[in-house]
């Protein structure tokens, strides 16, 4: 069963999606949008308010309080079971199709009863869509094409594949003579966990030299458009690449436009008109003038506006705004503040490095610390055994103080079995200076089950740190079903850290569970779970995953002095 802000957030998010598709009012459309995430990201549960509690939630205005209070006493939303009745879901799935957008899947399904994929590549196959308004040979092309890409590659990649692509492209343009400043903007800035498509920056005098060089890169298998201050390219990995090219000194108002998100700028666009400006992607304009206000640099371009400049990770309105206008942004946390690593393994059990490869490596990147915390035995696949954790302590004590002022701690991942129980009873756990439990098993046990076993091990005096806490694994496995306020109150009570998952495929916890669990005073330990080496560098996508969870420094256990963390991880045993 899904948490009651979860299912709300997707009923109002539907709805803005329907009233899109369906050719609707676009602002209305963009009031659900908005308030789709707040109440998904909301503290408490929605299931308990009343309208007026509800109209405290941010973006919630009386109609669609109302609507939520008659969601719970009904089960159903009139509007939004009204537009579902006008078209299939399947219209949804068509706008997926690059090229294709909502009004035009809607023409699909009014002239031509089109409502899936499936029955789109039927129709072209069949010319059924010859002579429809709009849909000329050459529309019919992009479609097809669209539908194999659809069908290869699926709308979004792992933020790690789009960075490696990103990077790349961007260190090849930067090498262009003429090119003043060149980087990646849209949601790979914001560091979303997937990425649709890659937005690269440029500014320049001279366009052109960086337009036929991104044409003509190893990396490019496709060019789609080709302009004067834009072009698409499709690289050999199947992403699309979009750079503009802007004059240096509209470089600020460009960068903070082609950041987004989209409701992030409607938002600093508001408060532009509030004060009779115009901002756009060129500058910040006087209205009645026309006259360039600012436009070089994000920093004066939010200034001018009143406000501090806001990180990426955190323009996605999810109350940034107000934050800011009230001086109230955190100072988040950096990849600089991190001083040790605490959940890594090593060839022991599935790791592909050796403790010493591990160890070095952690010395490499200056840590103050590093956790070594191989699996336990219950799960047996890895075939730990007493003796062998015992003979890796002997280790891992031997190499202290061989790398300078590394301190190293010996530890565990210990498995959360289907009963909460973990690997070891007390007197053995007692010898680790951590420990790390997660659920490796048994993903699919009901919700009140699967919350009785995370909430047992929050209770274990020796389990520190709860690893990858809902097992997602994104676009591969869904997370479990918990009531993760539950767990999150437990572990703010047991001095129990949550783990914010580097590892691009799990991103665990994600950017809206964490901004949930910091509101009940949770910690956290921004882990690789690295298993080699080139694992330790994932660090910046669970960085970037905590920045969107709105955490500082002090949230986070392994920014922590030494003396601090260990006091931490004693978890109140004398």
């Amino acid at each position: 069963m899904a948490r009651p802000n979860d299912e709300v957030g997707a009923l109002l998010q539907e709805y803005a999606d329907l009233v899109a598709i369906t050719g609707g009012d676009a602002y209305r459309a963009r009031v659900y949008e908005k308030a789709a995430r707040s109440v998904a990201g909301y503290h408490a549960d929605v299931s308990t308010l009343d309208a007026a509690g509800l109209r405290r939630i941010p973006n919630v205005g009386t109609s669609i309080a109302d609507k939520i209070v008659a969601y719970f006493r009904t089960g159903h939303i009139d509007v939004v079971e009204e537009l579902r009745a006008k078209i299939p879901a399947g219209v949804r799935e068509l706008t997926a199709i690059p090229t294709l957008g909502p009004r035009k899947a809607m023409v699909l399904y009014d002239k031509r009863g089109i409502s899936s994929v499936p029955e789109l590549l039927a129709a072209l196959d069949a010319g059924k869509l010859t002579g429809l308004k709009g849909f000329g040979p050459k529309t019919e092309e992009n479609l097809r094409h669209g539908i194999e890409l659809l069908q290869q590659i699926g709308s979004r990649v792992h933020i790690n594949v789009a960075m490696e692509v990103a990077e790349g492209i961007v260190a090849e343009l930067s090498a262009v003579t003429g090119c003043d400043r060149c980087t990646y903007a849209g949601s790979l800035r914001r560091m979303r966990e997937t990425i649709g498509d890659i937005d690269i920056l440029a500014a320049s005098r001279h366009p052109q030299r960086l337009m036929e060089t991104l044409t003509h890169l190893d990396a490019v298998s496709e060019v789609i458009a080709h302009g004067e201050t834009k072009t698409s390219v499709r690289t050999t990995h199947g992403m699309q690449v979009d750079l503009r090219v802007v004059r240096p000194e509209a470089w600020g108002a460009a960068l903070q436009y082609f950041t987004g998100s989209k409701p992030h700028n409607v938002r600093t666009r508001e408060i532009a008109v509030r004060q009779k400006l115009k901002l756009s992607e060129y500058g910040l304009f006087e209205v009645g003038s026309g006259k360039l206000i600012v436009s070089k640099s994000e920093d004066e371009v939010y200034a001018r506006l009143g406000l501090p400049w806001i990180p990426p990770p955190l323009r996605e309105d999810r109350g940034e705004i107000e934050a800011a206008l009230a001086g109230e942004l955190p100072t988040l946390v950096t990849q600089r503040d991190i001083r040790g690593d605490l959940h890594t393994h090593t060839n022991l059990t599935d790791g592909v490095a050796s403790l010493g490869e591990m160890v070095a490596a952690a010395a490499a990147r200056g840590y103050s610390y590093y956790a070594i915390t191989d699996h336990a035995p219950n799960l047996s696949m890895q075939r730990m055994t007493d003796e062998k954790m015992l003979a890796q302590r002997a280790e891992v004590r031997a190499l202290e103080g061989r790398y300078g002022k590394l301190r190293l701690l010996h530890g565990t991942e210990l498995n959360i079995d289907p009963d909460g129980e973990v690997d070891w009873g007390p007197e053995f756990l007692a010898g680790f200076d951590i420990c790390v439990a997660s659920v490796h098993s048994h993903f699919t046990q009901s919700r009140d089950e699967m919350t009785k076993r995370l909430l047992r091990a929050c209770e274990n005096p020796y389990v520190n740190i709860i690893g990858h806490p809902t097992g997602r694994l994104i676009g591969q496995r869904p997370p479990v079903e918990a009531d993760l306020d539950a767990v999150f109150k437990a572990c703010a009570r047991t001095g129990t850290a949550l783990e914010v998952n580097a590892f691009p495929d799990r991103l665990d916890l994600n950017d809206e569970c964490v901004l949930r669990a910091k509101r009940y005073g949770v910690k956290f330990a921004i882990d690789t779970d690295a298993h080699a080496v080139a694992h330790l560098d994932m660090l910046r996508y669970g960085i970037g995953t905590a920045q969107r969870g709105w955490l500082t420094r002090d949230d986070v256990i392994n920014t922590w002095p030494l003396r601090r963390l260990k006091a931490f991880l004693r978890k109140g045993r004398s």
